[in-house]
């Protein structure tokens, strides 16, 4: 699924388009998403202005005159900002129709996506309350991940995607990241040192820093609010690389199933 760089670059693709915009309307084409779309929403919008565009973990946020848009991609969700009289394709789903005559616009094969209303402080949205803190932000670090990761053992791979501990470290980056640290992505959170911690808290950081930077993971599903793929893929050092040799040691990557997904990792880098 769009992982937090894909959604960071989302954002950053929209935001120019539609802060300061008026909305015309929400036109609602298919209201049967994770959660089914309130009835109200498009009334609740029509006429506010956009006030901004940002994320929290895997989230767009619109912010809104009178309270935000909370949109989530799901697994194969992309948005795209198209004038406004482009003809609808399969899985378009919901239009955000400016005074641009620009419209952005959802596209969902697996309509796993989904988008909300609210008012208020965004932190106390139910989606939102319990998430852990942004990975890019000062508050993440080398102590803080030792802090949340003690007496905890499950796997370290497990423990990073667990968006209770931080937000937006999906399968992809977490493998990448465990690489980078040197780190076994089996090992029980519980056995990192505070040193393993920092070197992991920085790892996470810096492969998260460089996709956003390339753009987001080419998947399957994915392309940018423009309509372009991610490219970040041509950068992974194990991610779906089993079988090939480590472009650090020359070992073969190896590949092993953990929660339902799968990890890869090098026996020789990382312990």
């Amino acid at each position: 699924m769009p992982e937090l760089p894909e959604v960071e670059t989302t954002c950053r693709g929209i935001e120019p388009h539609v802060t300061g915009r008026q909305i015309r309307r929400v036109a609602v084409h298919e209201p049967r998403l994770r959660w089914r779309v309130a009835d109200d929403l498009a009334r609740w919008t029509q006429g506010q202005t956009v006030r901004g565009v940002r994320r929290r973990a895997k989230y767009l946020l619109i912010m809104l005159d009178r309270g935000y848009l909370l949109l989530h991609l799901g697994m194969s969700g992309s948005l795209r900002v198209l004038p406004d009289s482009t003809a609808l394709e399969k899985h378009d789903h919901f239009d955000l129709e400016l005074d641009s005559g620009w419209t952005v616009r959802f596209n969902d094969p697996r309509r796993f996506g989904s988008l909300h209303h609210g008012e208020g402080d965004t932190t106390g949205h139910p989606l939102l309350a319990k998430l852990g803190p942004e990975p890019l932000e000062d508050g993440f670090n080398g102590e803080y991940l030792h802090r949340a990761t003690r007496g905890r053992r499950i796997a370290v791979k497990l423990a990073i995607m667990n968006s209770h501990i931080v937000v937006g470290v999906g399968n992809i980056y977490a493998s990448e990241a465990l690489f980078r640290a040197h780190i076994r992505p089996g090992r029980a959170a519980k056995s990192l040192t505070r040193a393993e911690c920092t070197l992991l808290a920085k790892a996470i950081k810096a492969v998260l820093s460089m996709a956003i930077r390339h753009g987001g993971t080419t998947l399957r599903d994915y392309v940018g609010a423009g309509g372009e793929p991610g490219y970040f893929k041509q950068k992974l050092y194990v991610y779906e690389r089993a079988g090939e040799p480590c472009r650090r040691c020359g070992e073969l990557v190896r590949q092993r199933v953990q929660g339902q997904r799968s990890t890869y990792f090098c026996a020789g880098c990382q312990v």
